[in-house]
């Protein structure tokens, strides 16, 4: 290990002690960017540091869209809540987009089946957060990307990792999360867990 990841990794397990999440985001994303893969722990460590930060935007973003929902009395009010919806969607977009630019430099460098499948379900489920917040004109495009992503996982994994493998069992689920949540398919998502 370089150096310079040392370094990264060392900053980014600071962050993570004090509940930093977005700098330990930043260390992680500079460690990977290093060129030096990741490993499975280090692989956990940018996934947690992401979805920390990425799910702290998700429950504002809805808790904002259901008081946005509930407004009935001001339009003042109205004009505000989706103003700020607005603006955390935007904040999300943008962590979703470093990730997915970051997944492009990792998915093809990757030397594991696991982490290449790993990557391709964090690719997924990043694409799934922004079809969660997609307006209408953009909304198809995001689920197919989403659906691509996790379909490729999907077939690596389904070929090469065994069925108690953690990662193609996480996959397993967020996929069917996506089917249920995003395709609004319940019936597809409960066969899709089952296998």
């Amino acid at each position: 290990m370089s150096e310079e990841k040392k370094r990264y990794i060392q900053w980014a397990k600071f962050a993570e002690r004090t509940e930093r999440f977005d700098d330990m985001a930043w260390a992680m994303k500079c460690a990977a960017e290093t060129g030096i893969e990741l490993t499975p722990s280090e692989r956990d460590d940018l996934a947690d540091a992401y979805k920390t930060i990425v799910t702290a935007r998700r429950s504002s973003w809805m808790v904002l869209k259901s008081i946005e929902e509930a407004i009935t009395d001001s339009e003042r009010n109205l004009k505000v809540a989706k103003q700020y919806k607005e603006e955390v969607a935007a904040e999300l977009a943008r962590i979703a987009e470093d990730v997915l630019n970051l997944l492009e430099l990792l998915i093809p460098k990757a030397s594991t089946t696991e982490a290449k499948v790993f990557y391709l379900k964090m690719r997924g489920d990043y694409y799934r957060y922004l079809a969660e917040i997609a307006k209408t004109g953009t909304k198809l495009d995001t689920i197919n990307n989403a659906q691509n992503a996790y379909q490729d996982a999907v077939d690596v994994a389904m070929k090469e990792l065994p069925p108690t493998n953690p990662v193609r069992l996480g996959l397993a689920l967020n996929y069917s999360v996506f089917y249920y949540d995003i395709l609004k398919l319940p019936k597809e998502a409960y066969e899709l867990a089952r296998q």
